[in-house]
């Protein structure tokens, strides 16, 4: 049992990303509890807390990632074992959450799926749920209990300066997500481009027209999450074509599916920087993409919630135009 500002805290990790979990469990300094969870061989999932959580604050860390509906599962039957076991309260840590795309009804008869999960893991018990750069805003509102959106722009924004780029323009990959990247603009002093660009179907996109100045700059494509990466391959050659020196992306959340990683590797893009949200599986690790973490961020988000203190200050800086790096 740990004791953190003054309350019994423990964590747990599932299936989807356990050595994020154990980033911040180190973060805050506990050991992760015991849980195990198994398949009958039906494919039927279960769950077993091998201690007592009685009147403990859980964290239980889980993204929903591929395979999305296996760690669905694992997190609503977790749920409800906690619920039974009489946890003080379920805050579940999910640094991607499956089904955010599907926020709305873009064309009739469809589903809006991220509500769909909001109700489920809510009735399965959860009383807080944390997040890290949602797809879609409102998805905030699809819950009635807190929801903690935490942001992944100053840990991507550090390494770019780090870098010491010069010459730089911040694009956007579409109109939507101009606030983002004017949000990253303006640390980096730098320019914003957006490409325009539409979908003539899911997970496939043509570059239409570039708006903004990209010749002779080095571009940052900046988004929430890479999933097939077509997208952001063809608007980094359509950059290229437009006379940019250098094309570098970065986003929260590597998808990374199908034929994400040869069209990477076979793309005018110099990096592609992303963070430890998603497992990044060996197979898929190759040398023009970057891995951030996040654990450390949570881990603070964390020790906070517990604290009663605001998160604001965690995603709040200032920046020294001299050394150019975030304080």
């Amino acid at each position: 049992m740990s004791i953190l500002e003054g309350k019994k805290v423990k964590l747990f990790a599932l299936g989807s990303n356990r050595p994020l979990a154990e980033e911040i469990a180190s973060a805050i300094g506990v050991q992760l509890a015991d849980c195990q969870v198994s398949h009958f061989a039906d494919g039927e999932i279960n769950v077993s807390i091998n201690e007592t959580v009685r009147g403990h604050h859980v964290f239980v860390i889980q993204p929903t990632s591929a395979p999305v509906n296996d760690n669905l599962m694992e997190l609503l039957i977790m749920c409800d074992a906690l619920k039974r076991a009489s946890a003080k309260t379920i805050n579940l840590v999910i640094p991607y959450y499956g089904y955010s795309r599907q926020d709305r009804k873009a064309k009739s008869r469809q589903p809006i799926s991220a509500k769909l999960v909001a109700d489920l893991l809510q009735t399965a018990g959860a009383d807080r749920v944390i997040c890290m750069d949602i797809h879609a805003a409102q998805i905030q509102g699809f819950f009635n209990i807190p929801f903690d959106n935490f942001m992944g722009l100053p840990i991507l924004v550090n390494y770019f300066l780090d870098k010491h780029l010069e010459n730089v323009t911040v694009v956007s990959p579409d109109h939507g997500g101009v606030t983002r990247a004017r949000e990253f603009a303006k640390v980096l002093e730098a320019p914003i481009a957006i490409i325009d660009k539409r979908r003539p179907e899911p997970n496939k996109a043509e570059v239409m027209n570039i708006i903004g100045e990209v010749k002779d700059r080095v571009c940052i494509v900046v988004d929430d999450m890479v999933d097939t990466a077509g997208t952001l391959t063809i608007g980094a050659e359509a950059l290229i074509k437009a006379g940019a020196t250098a094309v570098y992306a970065c986003c929260t959340h590597g998808v990374l599916s199908g034929p994400a990683i040869e069209r990477i590797k076979n793309s005018a893009l110099k990096e592609v920087v992303i963070t430890n949200t998603i497992l990044l599986p060996e197979e898929k690790k190759i040398d023009k993409i970057k891995v951030l973490s996040v654990g450390t961020l949570l881990g603070h988000g964390i020790l906070r919630i517990l604290g009663d203190e605001p998160l604001s200050g965690l995603f709040t800086y200032s920046y020294d135009k001299s050394k150019r790096e975030l304080l």
